[in-house]
């Protein structure tokens, strides 16, 4: 049963860290973008809608996926007043109970966000500029993806302090 846990777990670990390290390329994308849109703007006088909000497409993307990868490389902000003080066994059950609440709402996030993708879709939604970009429900069905691997990133996450409990503990962890 600890073994089944645990390669789940890593299994999951992994699969969000191969995410995240794709998605962050993004940032060099975005970034690579928002100098050549203020360069053909000033010195050639060239710019276009769809550049522009190709920005906050990209944007978008690298700030959803960036949340379970965030968490995947220990990146949250944790208030250590208290847990610093904690045994392992402790932190893991506080972990435990954090990761659990964190993962339900980010599978309620995912699953309420498919309306939203097919009504954008449904309409075949679009930017409302003249010249932006199409298709916008392709963004838009981020959302249900990025809060699911969160929600995956959560759960292995979970599993680890699961491990926690389950193994026996030495007196001097305590």
């Amino acid at each position: 049963m600890i073994s089944l846990i645990e390669k789940l777990s890593n299994g999951a670990q992994g699969t969000v860290r191969v995410i995240g390290q794709i998605s962050a390329w993004t940032g060099l994308a975005l970034v690579l973008l928002v100098a050549f849109n203020v360069l053909s703007r000033y010195l050639i006088s060239f710019g276009t809608v769809a550049l522009q909000e190709a920005e906050w497409h990209l944007m978008a993307v690298g700030a959803l996926f960036g949340m379970s990868y965030g968490l995947n490389q220990g990146g949250e902000v944790r208030v250590d007043i208290f847990y610093a003080r904690m045994s392992p066994r402790l932190q893991a059950f506080v972990d435990l109970i954090a990761n659990l609440l964190m993962t339900s709402v980010a599978l309620i996030i995912a699953w309420l966000s498919i309306a939203y993708v097919q009504s954008s879709y449904a309409i075949n939604e679009g930017s409302p500029d003249p010249g932006g970009l199409g298709y916008r429900y392709l963004l838009k069905g981020t959302m249900p993806v990025a809060f699911a691997v969160l929600a995956l990133q959560c759960l292995a996450m979970t599993g680890h302090s699961l491990l926690t409990l389950l193994r026996p503990s030495s007196p001097q962890a305590e």
